[in-house]
């Protein structure tokens, strides 16, 4: 019997799981549905900065097709509600799509910050910067000589600023705290990319904090400051982080916290829906990241193949494992904020995922059946990496804690004529944290080692940096 899969995102996260369930990759028996909201067929979000540069065109940022027929992957359709009594979702245009397993991919939304002057729209020359579409507004609305103030300086901001530099526009970032990029770097690191950007003729304000807008006729004119000063603007970029898309999984009673809440096998409360990537919170994590989120698809995609060999059309084949999530645990959390993008923002509270009439999980899972170790997710050690500038390569390589703790050793090498800096951070023989920035040639062996936990190897610790991609 074939299993319908629904993926609700065409991100890189739902992109991937459908690729990997896809008939031409796979004998597996799904019918696999995609539903993007967005209408462009899914791509690679991590090289919109490239776009924005002009260094690449919208089409060489695509995602390899999903194999299947028209119908698998359809643009520009916007969930709008899911009925778990029936598995089913309704989507804004009328249409209704069963599922027997669901996997939420809804990605994260940009933060606005609250600056006077946002009244239930932004203002003409206000841009986000988070879809393709956003990318080509801001492409558009850019030329040479355009004041461009982008407000945040993290990762998100330090890679439109630099972006639009290239593009020829005058270029002012505002950013609240004492350094940029500094929920990745130490000050040291933060003070060599704000000495990059401003080589590239971006100015630099730091602890500094944007309280409103300014606009004539509908549109931006200059961002104030807290302390009045009024910075001219023709162009805006808010870039001040993201929060994880969890209304649609909120709405229909599933946990949410930070994001949506899923167990070791990236389910929710509901055992026959799953979420992935920046939406998704496993273990206390929402990653926000490219590399988390396509290994979480990989997992699902495991798992969603070892149930159908076993139990059939898509009827899950576990239980949730001790202290995994539960539909009765599925109570309200008090709002927090999310830790995914340059910014802060807030989570929202779940209600309860019973069934209204009876007070009962809305689908007990079966019986776990006998069988070979089912995959499991259990975290992603991730490295952060951004390429700052097109003449001149400047790396930005970041991993884990960028302050050591006392009992560390720390091993640290700068070069301020090439603006070099390299740190790392060791506990117990195993790496704990590290930040690399200039011309890295390559980070392999060092990533590696991060992202397998692994002891060091007898070798001077000086061996870490000097021989991977070290001069």
């Amino acid at each position: 019997m074939v299993s319908r899969i629904v993926v609700i995102g065409a991100g890189m996260a739902g992109a991937r799981l459908a690729r990997q369930l896809a008939p031409s990759a796979t004998t597996r028996p799904f019918a696999v549905t995609v539903l993007g909201e967005e209408p462009h067929a899914p791509y690679n979000r991590v090289l919109l900065a490239e776009v924005l540069a002009g260094r690449y065109g919208p089409d060489v940022i695509a995602l390899p097709p999903v194999p299947g027929g028209p119908g698998t992957v359809r643009r520009g359709v916007r969930a709008e509600r899911i009925d778990r009594g029936t598995r089913t979702v309704h989507c804004a245009d009328g249409s209704a799509v069963p599922y027997d397993r669901l996997v939420l991919a809804t990605g994260s939304n940009p933060v606005l910050p609250p600056l006077r002057g946002i009244a239930g729209r932004l203002p003409d020359g206000v841009h986000p910067f988070r879809t393709l579409d956003d990318c080509l507004a801001l492409a558009a609305a850019v030329r040479a000589g355009t004041r461009a103030v982008v407000v945040g300086g993290g990762l998100l901001g330090v890679s439109a600023a630099r972006a639009l530099a290239e593009r020829g526009a005058d270029v002012v970032v505002t950013h609240q705290g004492p350094d940029l990029m500094d929920r990745h770097l130490d000050p040291a690191a933060g003070a060599l990319v704000r000495r990059h950007l401003e080589e590239l003729g971006v100015e630099v304000h730091t602890e500094c904090r944007a309280r409103g807008l300014r606009h004539v006729g509908g549109r931006v004119t200059g961002v104030e400051l807290a302390d009045g000063f009024v910075l001219g603007a023709e162009c805006v970029v808010l870039a001040c982080g993201v929060r994880p898309r969890t209304s649609l999984a909120a709405d229909a009673g599933l946990r949410v916290r930070q994001g949506i809440v899923v167990d070791d096998e990236l389910r929710t409360s509901d055992p026959y829906v799953h979420a992935i990537g920046d939406c998704a919170e496993h273990a206390g994590t929402v990653y926000g990241l490219a590399t988390p989120a396509l290994e979480q698809a990989d997992v699902l995609a495991s798992l969603l193949a070892t149930d159908a060999a076993a139990g059939g059309a898509g009827a899950p084949a576990v239980i949730p494992a001790a202290g995994a999530v539960t539909a009765a645990d599925a109570r309200p959390q008090p709002a927090t904020s999310t830790g995914t993008g340059t910014g802060t923002g807030g989570g929202i509270t779940a209600a309860p995922a019973e069934d209204s009439l009876h007070g009962t999980p809305a689908h007990p899972s079966p019986p776990s059946p006998a069988g070979p170790a089912r995959a499991r997710y259990t975290g992603t050690r991730a490295l952060t990496r951004l390429t700052l500038g097109g003449t001149g390569s400047f790396d930005v390589a970041a991993f884990g804690e960028p302050s050591p703790q006392p009992g560390d050793d720390v091993v640290q090498l700068a070069d301020a004529t090439r603006g070099a800096y390299r740190k790392v951070i060791v506990r117990n023989d195993r790496l704990v944290g590290g930040v690399l920035l200039g011309d890295l040639a390559t980070v392999g062996d060092l990533a590696r080692t991060w992202e397998g936990d692994e002891a060091l190897p007898p070798t001077p610790l000086l061996h870490l940096l000097t021989h991977d991609g070290g001069s």
